[in-house]
C-alpha cells in the first residue's frame, strides 16, 4: 500500500509542469471588451428587479403597520 503510494505521488509529480501564460497582452481586444460589456449590463440589469420588490417590500410593510393602527 506505501509503495503504491509513493509510486503514485512520483509519477504525478514527474508529470506535473508549470504552465506559462501567454505574455505581451498590453492591449485587448473587441471581444474582451465586448464580454466585460455584456456582463456589466448583466449586473446593472439585477437593479431594476431588485429595486422593485424593495419597493414592493417597504409597501407590504407599510400597509402591515397601517391595517395595525
Amino acid at each position: 500500500m506505501k509503495a503504491t503510494l509513493l509510486t503514485s505521488l512520483a509519477l504525478l509529480l514527474s508529470f506535473a509542469s508549470p504552465a506559462f501564460a501567454a505574455g505581451g497582452a498590453e492591449h485587448s481586444g473587441i471581444l474582451v471588451w465586448a464580454f466585460i460589456g455584456f456582463f456589466g449590463l448583466v449586473i446593472v440589469g439585477q437593479f431594476a428587479p431588485a429595486f422593485l420588490v424593495l419597493i414592493g417590500v417597504a409597501r407590504g410593510i407599510m400597509q402591515g403597520h397601517q391595517q395595525l393602527n
